[in-house]
């Protein structure tokens, strides 16, 4: 009996393994010998063709999950799972990008989050990150036209939330971010004129710490202060190095900026000496402040509260003058709008009810700020921005993403095409650019090389595999087949890995059958052996900073986790214990009140711990109407037989830590105690590092006294990432100490 049980938990842990690897059906092979598959990936589908005598792969359709606009509005860029590729705005079929890990190009798509990149402008450049381990790459900047990589800093951080480097609209420039500093990178006709990354330091920040605004100027936040810098001044500063002094001040704050915590957003229509900034200070405050002469007038510094829980927060700010504050709240969409202007700011947000408010947060505003479109599950939107008010309702379909190309032409890209809107006429024009994905497909039946057809919905289209997909009527489809004169195809299913199944070709002129896949690579960032259950807890001590962005990062990817919670954090923040048991997450005890049990000034007992726990239990009832599980741990993990006994008198389980990623040791301890301070990414390097089934791995919720430049909690995402490309399943505390 116990076998049968301890293999139904073997198959059980399997089971996300295999609905998360990259799953081919729908072989067809042609008499040519081109191989058509469908590969699904992450809820992500895309259309290939190979031939298989080279086993080149073609790209057929593009899931546009992310779009960019390049080459001045003639050349489209889609982002998905199965990589990155290029279409011609006028139509065609996807190129892969060269340097991106695309499928196409034989990269294997990581599972966790989509692995960005940053086009320049004019479609010339593009950066991305390579990664060489759970928690660091290699940025690298690739010519897209040759191909052509060149490795512009070693062992950057994995981006938590936005890419590290930003372009400037020209493509002259990119600033990137590294270790807590910033640096430039100037784009010139000869690279070895440039000077050493450390001659090129802007100074210390985070990507977050700069915007690039009109006129080539762009804006850097450095500790209280706003910067603005013309960026043709760092030209010359890469031949004089720090023999230049490069920025002037353009505002003064009663706060310190922080990159890890904080956003700020410039007026468009702002210059060194007048406009208005925008700071969102640690996701709970919004201040408005005005630039150059007035930042001094008191009366132009309103503030408002964000709400507890808000999410998807999107700042849309027109020239005329028009803000925009849009966030998600308990899946209602909220709306602040402001008019700005002068150094003034007056709230004019409308009471109407649902009719001013989109139908999600994900929008963004025509060139001139006239037009804002608005894009979700429940369509697209077309939006009076000035007068806020919905114009038309453009699409009934999910829409995945959407960008302008001008005043009067969008790209909107949902699961079936992307399409260019033209709303320059009084009857609205789309044009089909791509398809997204094939309900049906096949070859064309006849002698020859047979075209390729595709079925959306119940339209047909056809092409030969370097033409653009043009529509067809009746179309007569050759019988699916997986032989050939020359090969057979099949598909041979696997049990764990970064693959469901793989396509097998078999040659039956020769020996040997290889499978499709072997030239494929993820790297070899991370290690992907047999899957192992793992705990993720969060201690929660005195303050919520943090709770939002792990609650957001678990629900995101449909994660359980375990919250330890003492009763000082419930009464103080009633409101974040509530939101946790809400989010349905494990919510154990760390006792009444945040004691050091070690201490010799407390006297322990069976009573005190019994006591300490009851206490506990009723402060979480009264804030959330919920009970706590009996689980707890000491604070600050300070256990011993008599407390351990103590609690299990009570009925608790007394929970210990298996891995410790050292996130507790504040900056100000580490240089008392004179130990090295490790990062947050050299944390999660350690648990990759350390991972076996049933750990335990707790980590630490708040602000520390002692400062930390950075907290783990705020490498979540990479954290997560990890997990996934590491086969590690995220499960509650409960689901391990009962398992193993």
């Amino acid at each position: 009996m116990k076998g049968k049980k301890n293999l139904f938990i073997l198959i059980f842990s399997l089971v996300p393994i295999l609905l998360w690897g990259i799953n081919f059906h729908d072989l067809n092979l042609s008499n040519d010998d081109r191989l058509l598959f469908k590969a699904e990936f992450e809820s992500q589908n895309v259309l290939f063709v190979s031939a298989l005598e080279t086993m080149s792969i073609q790209q057929l359709t593009a899931h546009p999950e992310k779009l960019q606009l390049v080459n001045n509005g003639r050349t489209l860029i889609t982002v998905n799972r199965f990589g990155a590729a290029s279409i011609p705005l006028e139509g065609g079929l996807p190129s892969a990008l060269a340097g991106y890990p695309s499928f196409a190009e034989g990269s294997v798509p990581l599972r966790g989050r989509l692995q960005e990149l940053a086009v320049s402008a004019d479609g010339k450049w593009l950066l991305c990150i390579e990664p060489t381990s759970a928690a660091f790459g290699d940025l690298l900047l690739v010519n897209i036209s040759s191909g052509i990589k060149r490795t512009i800093s070693e062992k950057v951080e994995l981006p938590a939330s936005d890419f590290p480097a930003k372009w400037s609209p020209d493509s002259r420039l990119f600033v990137y971010s590294k270790g807590g500093r910033l640096f430039y990178f100037p784009i010139l006709n000869d690279m070895s004129m440039l000077i050493d990354e450390r001659f090129r330091m802007l100074g210390e920040g985070g990507i977050n710490s700069i915007l690039w605004g009109q006129n080539g100027v762009f804006y850097y936040f450095f500790g209280n202060t706003l910067y603005s810098i013309i960026s043709h001044e760092l030209f010359t500063r890469s031949i004089y190095g720090d023999f230049l002094y490069v920025g002037n001040a353009v505002a003064s704050f009663p706060f310190d900026f922080d990159p890890g915590f904080d956003y700020y957003w410039v007026a468009p229509a702002a210059d060194s000496t007048s406009g208005s900034v925008v700071v969102n200070k640690g996701g709970k405050n919004l201040f408005f402040f005005s630039l150059g002469e007035n930042q001094g007038r008191s009366a132009v510094l309103p503030h408002a509260t964000i709400p507890y829980g808000a999410e998807n927060l999107n700042i849309l700010w027109s020239a005329p003058g028009r803000l925009a504050v849009i966030f998600n709240l308990q899946n209602e969409t909220i709306v602040w709008r402001y008019e700005t202007g002068e150094g003034q700011f007056r709230n004019i947000t409308s009471n109407s009810g649902i009719s001013s408010v989109p139908l999600s947060v994900n929008g963004n505003l025509s060139p001139d700020g006239s037009l804002a479109v608005f894009w979700g599950e429940g369509g697209l939107e077309l939006w009076d921005f000035t007068n806020w008010r919905l114009l038309q309702k453009l699409s009934s379909e999910p829409v995945l993403s959407c960008v302008w190309v001008n005043n009067n032409q969008l790209i909107s890209g949902n699961k079936k095409y992307i399409e260019e809107i033209d709303l320059s006429m009084s009857n609205i024009v789309n044009r089909r650019i791509c398809l997204s994905a094939a309900d049906e497909f096949g070859f064309e039946a006849g002698r020859g090389q047979a075209q390729i057809l595709a079925r959306v919905e119940n339209n047909w289209f056809a092409t030969d595999g370097r033409t653009p997909w043009i529509p067809v009527n009746n179309p007569q489809l050759r019988p699916v087949s997986v032989t050939s004169e020359r090969y057979r195809v099949f598909l041979d299913p696997q049990h764990y890995g970064h693959f469901s199944n793989i396509i097998m070709i078999r040659n039956v002129h020769s020996t040997g059958t290889v499978p499709f896949t072997a030239r494929h690579s993820a790297g070899n960032a991370y290690t992907l052996g047999r899957p192992v259950q793992m705990a993720l807890c969060f201690d929660l001590y005195d303050d919520d900073t943090g709770l939002q962005q792990v609650l957001t990062a678990l629900h995101g990817r449909g994660l359980k986790a375990t919250f330890f919670l003492n009763g000082d954090f419930i009464r103080r923040n009633p409101h974040a214990a509530a939101a946790i048991a809400e989010a349905g997450h494990e919510t154990a005890s760390m006792f009444y009140t945040p004691l050091d049990f070690s201490d010799s000034r407390y006297r322990i007992t069976t009573d005190f711990i019994t006591q300490g726990l009851a206490r506990n239990e009723d402060e979480f009832f009264k804030a959330t109407g919920k009970e706590l599980s009996l689980l707890w741990h000491p604070p600050f993990y300070r256990s011993s037989v008599l407390i351990n006994s103590a609690a299990a008198e009570a009925g608790y389980k007394t929970i210990a830590r298996t891995i410790d990623p050292g996130d507790w040791l504040s900056k100000d301890d580490a240089n008392r105690l004179s130990v090295r301070h490790v990062s947050p990414s050299e944390m999660v390097e350690k648990i990759i590092r350390e991972k076996q089934d049933g750990a335990v791995v707790p980590i630490r919720l708040g602000l520390l006294s002692g400062g930390m430049d950075e907290y783990l909690f705020q490498r979540i995402e990479v954290l997560l990432d990890a997990f996934e490309r590491s086969g590690i399943e995220v499960v509650p505390v409960s689901a391990v100490t009962a398992s193993h």
